[in-house]
């Protein structure tokens, strides 16, 4: 498949140190998963960011990430240019975009960039809401809900989220519906000439019964001048 007919996108996630970038809060972790056609490919852009400030303790509890733990960690202006690198023009797959957006536009005003579109969200919760309404929207109860993994959650993590929602995307789209593409991939010229091997079986007669055969004659002599009697 030539490289320019896949579909890249981008799944993200944030931590952040509350709820609102207009009170001051700012992003401590963020993780990216590449998709090539709705399929992870193992590349991922993750960091954890130095936010500046203090993370309030009900933060904490969410994802863990402390203040020690951030000391030493780089700023999101350092990590601006490889973050925007990573992520290109590629759309960007987000659970509540409108959270994670609003984080990383304060951010890259605050670096002196140009914000990202809203546009270029597509927003997982808008997408589970309608395919399932009514029923949580949640990443846990989606991932409960698709029988994905859930083991290694213990508490919220950018990348850990991140690569859990790129497997709930994938099931919010349809699936991956491995058995078609197993039943495929063993299909082969052997099996096809194996299908259609029959059992051998003697030939049956077919000659008319001497009761057919004096109807057939007593039907053509009823036949007022037949084709094969006249003379060419």
């Amino acid at each position: 498949m030539p490289e320019n007919s896949l579909l890249r996108e981008i799944v993200l996630d944030t931590e952040t140190t509350g709820l609102d970038p207009l009170q001051g809060h700012r992003i401590v972790e963020i993780g990216c998963v590449e998709l090539f056609n709705h399929i992870s490919t193992g590349k991922v852009f993750h960091a954890y960011l130095n936010p500046e400030r203090d993370v309030p303790a009900e933060a904490t509890i969410i994802h863990g990430i402390t203040d020690a733990f951030l000391a030493d960690k780089p700023v999101f202006s350092e990590q601006v240019d490889e973050f925007l690198t990573f992520i290109g023009n590629a759309p960007l797959v987000i659970h509540n975009a409108g959270f994670d957006m609003n984080f990383i536009n304060a951010e890259l005003t605050r670096c002196g960039y140009q914000r990202l579109p809203s546009a270029r969200a597509i927003d997982t919760v808008l997408m589970a809401r309608k395919k399932f309404p009514g029923a949580p929207a949640s990443l846990d109860a989606l991932c409960k809900r698709f029988s994905v993994d859930l083991s290694s959650r213990k508490l919220h993590g950018a990348l850990l989220d991140a690569q859990l929602l790129a497997e709930v995307y994938l099931e919010l789209r349809g699936g991956r519906q491995p058995d078609l593409a197993i039943g495929a991939a063993e299909i082969t010229l052997e099996s096809l000439v194996e299908s259609r091997t029959r059992e051998h079986r003697p030939p049956r007669p077919h000659a008319p019964s001497t009761e057919e055969s004096v109807a057939h004659e007593t039907f053509l002599a009823s036949l007022k001048d037949p084709l094969w009697k006249r003379v060419s």
